[in-house]
């Protein structure tokens, strides 16, 4: 497209996106989250804002034709990013299920078919992004302090 429109075009990977209205948290305080227990799975996910930041510096410093992987430091099991959820809002953990004896709906499924480990380098080194939230971690105490 940049060849022949000149439009910078990008490409951004987005990790599992969550933010204020779409975290661990939301789902626990709606009774929908679950600890489920997969071996060896590990998802990258980005917080919303940090999303934001990184499209904005491709903007800023457009290289034509690049593709980012958008996501945090921490790729993690979605168990962990679960029970922190629960430690954060000090409520009883549920007892955890074995990925086999889960009742998941085919979008659950699809869920845990892959990994989705990811490394975020080239967003640091071309576009010096600084991630505000680093990770899951730091992301949720954000939203944590934000609701309280």
């Amino acid at each position: 497209v940049y060849n022949d429109y000149e439009i910078p075009v990008h490409i951004f990977r987005l990790a599992g996106i969550y933010g204020p209205g779409r975290n661990a948290l939301e789902s626990i305080k709606r009774n929908k989250a679950r600890i489920i227990i997969k071996k060896g799975q590990f998802f990258s996910r980005i917080h919303v804002l940090d999303i934001a930041k990184v499209l904005l510096a491709s903007i800023k410093k457009p290289n034509p034709g690049s593709i980012y992987n958008v996501c945090d430091d921490l790729p993690s099991p979605p168990q962990d990013v679960v029970v922190y959820g629960y430690r954060l809002l000090k409520k009883e953990l549920p007892s955890p299920i074995k990925f086999k004896d889960a009742v998941l709906s085919s979008l659950g499924k699809s869920f845990y078919k892959d990994n989705k480990r990811v490394r975020n380098k080239k967003i640091k080194k071309e576009l010096r992004i600084d991630l505000t939230y680093k990770n899951y971690k730091i992301g949720l105490n954000a939203i944590h302090r934000s609701i309280n």
